[in-house]
């Protein structure tokens, strides 16, 4: 038994005509109703310089997201697909504002127009990419900064208290694991379905490339941390999985210039020795040093666009045959994850976008419901436990308790049964739950023909 979409929408559309007469209520109803049409929304957080707009930036394929610590970085940007690249500007006043799309050097410029970034709610930025099409990107301010207001920015968004996270799903970044990363994740699973457990997470190891301190085998060395994080019972508990990404190196690759190919083609050229010494450290490759005729603006902007582990991973690939810019991006972006990283959330999150937007809608609408009680609420209880039991499909689960019930409906029951021994009435086990939508079944206790029933009764089954 699983739900549609269309079965959401039924409730709320009932819950819309019971509370007609509040237009608030109304307006935040339509807001699930698009959210139910929209496509997945997939935020990416994480602490402070976790590399969140670069690996935004990858995954889209373009630099439009800003990397510097400029005022846009404080505030939650929202990336969906249009036609035409646009940007509005929503103040926390309930305006907005048309954004003018200008771009500097490549890279989409976000001028909040005299705004501080504490009176904007959020930037939508509408832009033609493919990418776009069935993913919204949402873009967050760093957790645990030293700034408090741009934390709270991104609790409030990401872990309100009194409705449901505005994000379907999560790839956190993370350098190391530390206890504020696990205290987000764990408060993410909460309430992004309300009671559910189940988990809507993955962990990113977004600058896997220092882990090695930029050697050529630096993400083998991030893949062994990767997989010791996944393994850890407290992380394993929060994240779908953890995945080691170069984020730099990957944003890089999707958005090489056949000038860089050429200084990398430059570099890849010399002999081993002069090669090998002048990639020693990012000081020495910026020196002066006639040892190569790239000048030290272009070698800063290679190190500066790909970091020191993409520059000599770029130089070794060019010498191993990427013989064009287009296949040394497209082996770059082997190299650095991106690819496993999309794959992953095809697979754990696109597959699943129904059922996840369902449970963040159906969710809102019981707290609401519950918050503000009216005549023929228990109709749209009733529905709306219906379709949530179907969104976590608990009809089919073998076993209950993985279930994600809402406590309103589904609830913890200590009702009477037939002992299989005595035939006498014995009580259920402590953590049984009884579900309102839960099929009756032929029971080997009761003998053919009786079952348990919804209401914690044995019944004959017509």
């Amino acid at each position: 038994m699983r739900t549609s979409l269309g079965d959401v929408a039924d409730v709320i559309d009932a819950t819309r005509i019971l509370y007609a007469d509040e237009p608030g209520t109304v307006q935040l109803l339509d807001a699930y109703a698009r959210r139910l049409r929209e496509p997945l929304r997939l935020a990416v957080a994480g602490i402070v310089k976790a590399g969140k707009s670069t690996l935004l930036n990858a995954v889209i394929g373009e630099r439009i997201a800003p990397t510097d610590a400029g005022e846009c970085t404080r505030t939650i940007t929202w990336y969906r697909y249009a036609p035409t690249a646009r940007i509005t500007m929503n103040l926390v006043d309930g305006s907005s504002v048309r954004l003018p799309v200008r771009r500097t050097d490549g890279c989409l410029d976000l001028d909040l127009a005299g705004h501080r970034a504490e009176d904007v709610a959020w930037i939508d930025v509408g832009w033609p990419s493919e990418a776009l099409r069935s993913t919204i990107l949402i873009d967050t301010p760093g957790i645990a900064s030293v700034t408090r207001e741009n934390s709270a920015r991104s609790m409030e968004f990401l872990l309100p208290e009194n409705s449901p996270s505005a994000a379907d799903a999560i790839v956190y970044l993370l350098r190391h694991v530390h206890s504020s990363d696990v205290s987000f994740l764990r408060a993410f699973r909460d309430t992004a379905a309300g009671a559910s457990s189940t988990v809507n997470a993955v962990a990113v190891l977004s600058r896997a490339d220092e882990i090695g301190s930029g050697r050529i085998d630096s993400l083998l060395s991030a893949a062994a941390i990767a997989d010791r994080y996944r393994r850890d019972g407290e992380l394993r508990a929060l994240a779908l999985g953890v995945l080691p990404i170069a984020g730099l190196l990957a944003e890089g690759a999707r958005t090489l210039r056949e000038s860089e190919f050429i200084a990398l083609r430059e570099l890849a050229r010399l002999d081993r020795d002069v090669r090998e010494r002048l990639l020693l450290s990012a000081d020495r490759f910026v020196r002066p040093t006639t040892a190569t005729s790239l000048s030290i603006p272009v070698r800063e902007n290679l190190l500066q666009r790909f970091g020191l582990f993409g520059v000599r991973l770029g130089a070794a690939l060019v010498r191993g045959g990427a013989t064009t810019s287009s296949a040394l991006a497209e082996r770059l972006v082997q190299q650095s994850g991106m690819v496993a990283l999309q794959q992953f959330i095809v697979d754990h999150f696109r597959a699943r976008a129904v059922a996840l937007k369902a449970r963040g809608v159906l969710h809102g609408v019981e707290q609401l419901v519950r918050e503000r009680p009216r005549p023929g609420a228990d109709a749209v209880l009733g529905g709306s436990s219906a379709s949530w039991c179907a969104a976590t499909n608990c009809a089919s689960s073998r076993s209950w308790p993985t279930c994600a019930p809402p406590p309103s409906r589904c609830r913890r029951t200590t009702s009477p049964r037939p002992s299989a021994f005595s035939g006498a009435w014995a009580p259920l086990p402590p953590r049984a739950w009884a579900c309102p939508r839960r099929r009756p079944r032929r029971s080997v206790l009761s003998g053919p023909g009786r079952s348990w029933d919804t209401g914690g009764r044995w019944a004959s089954r017509r």
